[in-house]
């Protein structure tokens, strides 16, 4: 059964960046922060049932800071829809500082993940259904 959208965060995803992420500026690579967001979309999306979930789409995403080496990520995310095959989660993604400890937005995305099975979209249950 599917668990009702959340108005609570949850912890999807910590990482800590690596050199071998970062592009010639000594930052890391947009590319590798955005298949964090798919994989913690895709860690929310398995608490509403064992499918195989696929991204169909991902929301603009705006880079508000860098991310240096050494920084860990988290990705926190909340289900906010629940459709018939499909949920939005929307991932919020934090670094802390790998000197200084402090946490900044990085950025945010929302994701449309839809469950398949036998590769069709296939209806979930929603708790109370």
């Amino acid at each position: 059964m599917a668990e009702p959208p959340t108005k609570d965060p949850h912890l999807a995803l910590r990482v800590v960046t690596m050199p071998r992420e970062t592009n010639p500026y000594g930052t890391i690579f947009g590319g590798v922060v955005l298949s964090y967001i798919d994989q913690a979309g895709f860690v929310e999306a398995r608490r509403h049932g064992d499918f195989d979930w696929v991204t169909a789409s991902i929301q603009r995403v705006d880079f508000r800071a860098p991310v240096g080496v050494g920084d860990i990520l988290s990705l926190r995310t909340t289900t906010t829809r629940l459709g018939r095959t499909s949920i939005d989660v929307t991932v919020e993604v934090y670094a802390e500082r790998c000197r200084t400890h402090d946490t900044v937005h990085v950025t945010s995305a929302t994701l449309t993940m839809v469950a398949i099975r036998d590769g069709v979209p296939t209806p979930f249950q929603t708790q109370g259904n």
